[in-house]
């Protein structure tokens, strides 16, 4: 059954993927669940500017990339962006549920 947002799930689905099976998993996991993640012990530490400052670093390089034709090079880094702001929200949840 199609809803329309089909493509948005593919895109959300592969910023999963990048985070718990990709990159992220392997340089930054160590065997831990995303909440016990260093993403998030630094953004509980350094308040919410970490992570959204992040998103924003990985957008503007996938800005670079994709004027260099490096699209697929891209596409990894606004996943990432996707992932920190997931972090952002994950913290502001954590800050209102205390």
């Amino acid at each position: 059954m199609s809803d329309g947002y089909e493509t948005l799930r593919d895109i959300l689905d592969a910023a999963y993927k990048q985070a718990s099976a990709g990159k992220g998993r392997e340089r930054h996991a160590n065997d831990k669940p995303f909440h016990d993640q260093p993403i998030m012990h630094i953004a509980r530490k350094r308040g919410i500017g970490f992570p959204l400052g992040q998103a924003d670093k990985k957008s503007e390089e996938a800005q670079g990339m994709i004027e260099r034709g490096q699209v697929d090079a891209a596409i990894r880094e606004l996943l990432g962006s996707i992932v920190y702001t997931a972090a952002a929200i994950m913290l502001l949840k954590e800050r209102d549920d205390a």
